[in-house]
């Protein structure tokens, strides 16, 4: 799955530790999520999308084959 997180945490000026906090994960998870380790609960891309006041789908793009 590829997603926008650090293009979304850029717009906001927001650190992963900041992001982080917020939505209640450690900042390794945000790290993880952003290099493709890691595939967030549906519950955890709702709160990125509610922090970020955008869509899922924004933030989160299945890839071919997916």
């Amino acid at each position: 799955m590829k997603n926008y997180i650090k293009v979304e945490r850029a717009k906001k000026d927001v650190t992963q530790a900041t992001l982080a906090e917020k939505i209640g994960v450690s900042r390794q998870t945000i790290n993880a999520i952003e290099k493709g380790k890691f595939t967030p609960s549906t519950l955890l891309a709702l709160k990125m999308a509610r922090y970020f006041e955008t869509p899922v789908g924004d933030i989160f793009e299945l890839e071919e084959g997916e």
